[in-house]
Order: C-alpha cells, then structure tokens, then sequence
C-alpha cells in the first residue's frame, strides 16, 4: 500500500538531500521513487514548512473556485434552457428539471435545488384510478351540455347529483381534459365623429331606434324595438318579440314605410342588429342615411332615449306579462294610447296625432293658396 507524505514530511526528506544525502540511497530510505523525489524537489525545494501548507492551501481555493465556476456554469446554462417561462406549478417545475437533465449534464439533486421543488415530488408518478376516469367523464359531459359553465358551476351540478368531490380536484380535471369557457371578445364600435341632435323640420325627415329590454312572467326575456319619428314624436310602431334580428328590423321598417313613406335618415346607436349588412344594405337601396352615434353616448340619440323612459315607466314596469301575445296586446294598446291621447309640452300640449294632422292641413292649406296666388 502506498504511503501518502503530508507537506511535514517532504520538506525534511528534501532537506536531507541538500545536506549531501544521495539520491538513491535516500529513495530507498524512505521507500518512493526517483521521479517522486524529483517532483517534490520540483514543487517544494527551497521551501519551509509553512511555505508549503501556504502553497496547499491556495492550491485547495483555487480547486473549490473552480469548482464553484464550473458549478455556476452549468446551472446558468441549465437555467437558460429550462427557465423560458413562469415556474408557478409544480407541472410546470417537474417540466423544467427534465429539460434541464435533457440538454445539460446537471444531476437531478441540482435541477430540483434550482427549480425549488422536492425530490421525491419530482420522482412521484401519478396513479390513476377508475373513479378518477368516470369522474373526468361526467365532468366532460355536463361541460358540453352548458356550454357557459366554468368548473365551479360544474362543481355544483357533481354536488346536486350526489357525487362529492373537492373543488380542487373537479378543477384538475376539468382543465387536464382541456376545458374552459370561452371568453365573449367585447365589441368594438365603429369610430365616428359627434352629430349634433337637431329637432327635424318636417315629418319623415329622421326616424329614431333602439331596443328596450323587458320580461314575461317566467322570467323570459322579451325585446322590444321602439320606433319614433323625431319630429312629430309619433311612434311609429313597437315590434315584441323574444329575439329581433336586423332582418326582422327590415321588415318592420318597410312595413311601416307602406302608409308614410321611407324617412331620409334612421338615427340608432351600435347594436349589432344596426351595424349590420342587413339594415346597411336596405338603407342603400330605399336611399336612406344611417347616422349612427358614438359608443356609450345615449343622448346623443335623445329622442328616443326619452321615449324608451316613458315606455319603461308607464309601460313595462306597470305590467304583467304572462305570455308573449298578452305582452304585443298590451304594448300595442299603450302605443295607441300614447299617439292618440298622452299631450306633450313639446308639441304645445298636443298628442302626437293632432300636430301631426294640424301639420298637414297646415302644408295642404300653404299649398292651396299658392294655387290660388299663381
């Protein structure tokens, strides 16, 4: 077995040899070779003792810095191909540690150190269990009966059907079989510059649009598109449906175009039902201007906003509607009522019908004497 010299020891031997000790003799003394001896007089001769451990030492410093470089090396090149996200999860850090092993020679002990995630919960392997799978099922089948609910909602439909199970876990499964409710994209208006809210002149010169929501007895929605001509606040008609698309919008407006004519302009705000091709293309082909107001600026479109309140008011929260034909009857009777009886301030306390009539006698009174001057 070999005998290991500590510096204590070489510096003496090689002491001997300067006080004239032959070289062989002195090998075979001390039991080592020629090239030994030759190595340590290389690297300690002329020294002293504490020279010597002051030589080791640095060498040991300057072995452990390397070290430590190497060290860092590796685990910034670890880090740069592994760490391109957030490590929020403990997926994504399980995730991480087989890419650093993967590209780079660290050990695993150093990827879980850097990561900050346990050994033994990088080793763990996930056992499935058949309720597990039957769960994730039912899970994916209530997700695709309701579209619209997330995994909370999910949860309580598991709860009403007797299945208990943590939040936690429905949640894992739920995003592990790819599910999530997809998030409605807020509509974007179109940009356009403020018009200015100018009373009319004349009958059918600007049509005012909006819709006004009420509810049926049951709790359905029902739609309500309030129609007004700005000028003589007659309103024009008031179509009840559950849904009205801008088809149905068309329709109602060539309806009522039958008995007063097509107006010049139809003023709304953007609802999807008016931004339309629908509405766009029967407004090219009747020649009628679209003006459309800003987004999220009602009064901009103030006639009919206050319209829409009386309507509330005296209207749809006075009623009860129990089904959809009592809920046309009802409006239709409030309609008539609102033209033929209700007196406005603005019309000089007239109904809309009477200054509609007294404008129209008064123009076919004009044009009867101009008759009779020419």
């Amino acid at each position: 077995m070999k005998k290991r010299f500590t510096e204590e020891q070489i510096i003496p031997i090689l002491k001997e040899a300067e006080a004239g000790l032959p070289v062989k003799e002195l090998c075979r003394k001390y039991s080592i070779s020629d090239a030994t001896f030759y190595t340590w007089r290389k690297k300690y001769g002329g020294m002293e003792v504490s020279e010597a451990r002051r030589l080791k030492a640095l060498e040991d410093e300057n072995a452990r810095l390397k070290k430590l470089l190497a060290e860092s090396m590796l685990d910034a090149e670890a880090l740069k191909a592994a760490l391109n996200r957030k490590l929020l999860t403990v997926g994504n850090k399980r995730e991480a540690v087989r890419t650093m092993r993967s590209e780079t020679a660290i050990s695993e002990r150093r990827a879980c150190s850097l990561v900050g995630l346990c050994r033994a919960t990088q080793r763990y392997e996930p056992r499935y269990s058949v309720v597990n799978d039957a769960l994730a099922e039912r899970i994916r089948e209530l997700a695709l009966e309701r579209r619209r609910f997330g995994y909370w909602r999910v949860h309580q439909l598991l709860r009403r059907e007797g299945i208990e199970v943590n939040h936690k876990k429905v949640y894992r499964l739920y995003r592990q079989a790819g599910l999530a409710v997809r998030k409605r994209k807020r509509r974007k208006g179109i940009m356009l510059e403020r018009q200015p809210l100018t009373l009319p002149d004349r009958p059918n010169q600007t049509w005012s649009m909006d819709f006004v929501m009420g509810s049926l007895s049951n709790g359905r929605r029902i739609k309500c598109l309030t129609i007004v001509d700005d000028f003589t606040k007659e309103c024009l008609d008031i179509p009840v449906a559950l849904g009205i698309s801008g088809e149905q919008v068309c329709r109602v407006l060539d309806a009522i175009a039958v008995f007063r004519g097509y107006p010049k302009a139809v003023r709304t705000d953007q609802g999807p039902e008016f931004t339309g091709k629908a509405l766009n293309q029967w407004a090219y082909e009747n020649k009628v201007e679209l003006k459309l107001i800003q987004p999220g600026k009602p009064m901009q479109n103030g006639y009919i906003e206050s319209f829409n309140g009386k309507f509330r008011d005296e209207c749809l929260n006075e009623h009860w509607f129990g089904d959809l034909a009592q809920a046309r009857q009802l409006i239709s009777e409030w309609r008539v009522d609102y033209n033929e009886q209700r007196s406005h301030s603005s019309l000089g306390y007239q109904t809309p019908l009477e200054f509609a009539s007294a404008f129209r006698q008064q123009e076919i009174d004009s044009t009867t004497n101009n008759q009779q001057h020419y």
